[in-house]
């Protein structure tokens, strides 16, 4: 008999486990989102900025016991590790990679909500199993974007990566790498420039990534030039 079961894992996120002496404290000092908010419940999109505020990894954080698990990028896992450890300095905390696998689903009868946005689908970790097939085609059809190909690799400013409209940032906590920047644009109510997701078109200067097969593509553009930009309600509330 063939099994007909949907595959749910996103084979292109990896973990990794951060342990050891206040990992929440350590995280907090330097990520976008408050750390104090994570439970097992209720995971937390957020960034790792550099100090002008621009975007260099993406990820989710998720509560597990005195540890934080880091939800990433595959192709960025082995980096952003790099990058936490440059921070780690004589602080008593391990960063490894974890045998686990990042799952997803479009209905709710497994998993938590994802944290950027509840119409993405739930999300949770478990063992290795069949590849999701629709995850990037329905990801792209809300508007959203992620990882170091669409947002950039310290290129494009927290807020244009829609931060603030995806609850990837508080402006509450205390100081993180990036924050002076990005509270300043937040204040002044003062976004540019947006990352979109649009039709396929020829790239130009503005394209991040394209997708011929789905027929989109991510661009940069000005938020006076939108043009045919899939503008979605959690976005236009904010224009």
């Amino acid at each position: 008999m063939t099994d007909t079961t949907p595959g749910t894992m996103l084979a292109d996120r990896a973990v990794l486990r951060l342990t050891g002496d206040d990992v929440r404290g350590f995280l907090q000092g330097l990520v976008t989102s408050d750390t104090v908010r994570l439970t097992p419940e209720a995971p937390v999109w957020t960034g790792l900025l550099t100090p002008q505020g621009k975007a260099l990894f993406d990820f989710i954080l998720w509560a597990d016991d005195d540890a934080v698990l880091i939800d990433a990028e595959a192709s960025q896992a082995e980096a952003l590790a790099r990058r936490l450890a440059m921070y780690r300095l004589r602080r008593a905390i391990t960063i490894e990679p974890v045998d686990v696998a990042v799952h997803w689903s479009r209905t709710s009868d497994r998993g938590v909500p994802d944290p950027r946005l509840p119409g993405l689908g739930h999300r949770w970790l478990a063992d290795a199993a069949a590849p999701a097939t629709c995850w990037l085609a329905h990801r792209l059809s809300l508007g959203v974007t992620e990882g170091i190909g669409e947002l950039g690799n310290g290129e494009t400013l927290w807020l244009e990566c829609n931060a603030r409209e995806l609850g990837g940032v508080d402006f509450s906590k205390g100081c993180y790498v990036g924050q002076e920047n990005t509270a300043r644009m937040h204040h002044r109510s003062k976004v540019n420039r947006r990352l979109v997701v649009a039709p396929l078109a020829d790239p130009g200067d503005r394209t991040r990534a394209t997708y011929p097969d789905l027929g989109l593509m991510v661009e940069h553009r000005r938020v006076e030039a939108l043009g045919d930009a899939i503008i979605p309600a959690w976005l236009a509330e904010a224009l």
